[in-house]
């Protein structure tokens, strides 16, 4: 009877491995969930990021995608900061980019957002530097900074308006679309200004 014990946990905690392969062989097997997944032209993520998206080039913004848009997304929102550095001695980062109310229907921002704050399909943008992509600057000095580029899908549109204040306005933002979020993405790239 021991013996039938001990023999008994292995087979047990084997068994959901086995009918999981059995599923997968007889073609019942789930299919794979897509998931909200975001991509930046120019580079990968987690490499370099070009001088051209830099202070140290045109400032240009990259081009941006997405795939797999969670259902019940109403607006997107799109919140580029800086990790590596802490504002006034606080736990607040760098602002980069935030672009919020862009519409579920999009798939992408393009190469170039120019500048104001309001675009033409009615999303916002800031940034630490006013009404428009501020890229990347982090000095020769210091070790590669980290441009993190999250995008959110949410099941509401934000009702906040750009203040004089761009940190104060993200704050604000940051706090209405708790629990809105569906689904999240996230894209790094490094910097620091050549030598």
């Amino acid at each position: 009877m021991r013996f039938f014990r001990l023999l008994s946990v292995p087979v047990i905690m084997f068994l959901p491995v086995m009918m999981v392969a059995a599923q997968t062989q007889t073609g019942q097997a789930r299919p794979a969930q897509k998931h909200l997944t975001m991509t930046i032209t120019g580079f990968a993520d987690g490499s370099d990021i070009p001088l051209k998206f830099t202070q140290s080039g045109d400032q240009t913004s990259p081009e941006i995608t997405w795939i797999n848009t969670p259902a019940g997304t109403v607006t997107f929102l799109l919140h580029m900061h800086d990790m590596d550095f802490s504002r006034n001695h606080t736990t607040d980062d760098q602002l980069h980019w935030l672009v919020w109310n862009i519409p579920a229907t999009e798939t992408g921002l393009p190469e170039g957002v120019p500048k104001g704050g309001q675009l033409q399909d009615g999303a916002y943008q800031i940034s630490a530097s006013g009404p428009s992509y501020r890229g990347p600057g982090a000095p020769a000095s210091f070790p590669r900074h980290h441009y993190v580029f999250e995008l959110f899908a949410l099941d509401t549109k934000i009702d906040v308006q750009p203040g004089t204040d761009p940190f104060a306005t993200r704050a604000d933002i940051m706090k209405a679309i708790q629990g809105h979020i569906l689904e999240k993405s996230v894209y790094v790239g490094l910097f620091h200004r050549p030598q």
